[in-house]
C-alpha cells in the first residue's frame, strides 16, 4: 500500500476528486494548509497598501491505495493539478505497511 499526499492549488480540488471518484477511490482526507515553495509569496493590494503573502493557501489531499493503483491514481491527479505556473503544488508518496479498519478490524487492502 502507499500513502499519497498530494499540495494542490483550492481551485482544482473539485477537478481532481471527480477525477479520482472516476477511478473508484473511496476515502481520501483533505486539509487547508498554508505555505510556499520556490515562489515565495506574492503581493496583493488592500485598500490602496501593498502587502507581502508569504504563506500561501492550499490543500492536502491524503489517501492510501494498494500498489497496483498508484500510478493511475496519481494520473488522475497530476493531470487534473497542473496549470503549468509555478504553485501548481507537489505529491509525496510513503510506503504503507498495513491499515486496520476500527470497525471490524479488517487489515491490509481490504481496510481501505
Amino acid at each position: 500500500m502507499i500513502k499519497v499526499e498530494a499540495i494542490v492549488r483550492p481551485s482544482r480540488f473539485d477537478q481532481i476528486k471527480e477525477a479520482l471518484s472516476e477511478l473508484g477511490v473511496e476515502g481520501m482526507t483533505v486539509s487547508e494548509v498554508r505555505g510556499h515553495g520556490r515562489q515565495k509569496g506574492h503581493s496583493e493590494t488592500y485598500r490602496g497598501r501593498e502587502y507581502e503573502v508569504s504563506l500561501i493557501p492550499k490543500l492536502r489531499i491524503e489517501l492510501v491505495v494498494a500498489d497496483n493503483r498508484v500510478e493511475p491514481v496519481l494520473e488522475a491527479i497530476l493531470a487534473n493539478a497542473a496549470t503549468g505556473e509555478i504553485g501548481d503544488g507537489k505529491v509525496f508518496l510513503y510506503k504503507v505497511e498495513d491499515a486496520i479498519r476500527i470497525r471490524n478490524r479488517q487489515r491490509g487492502d481490504v481496510a481501505l
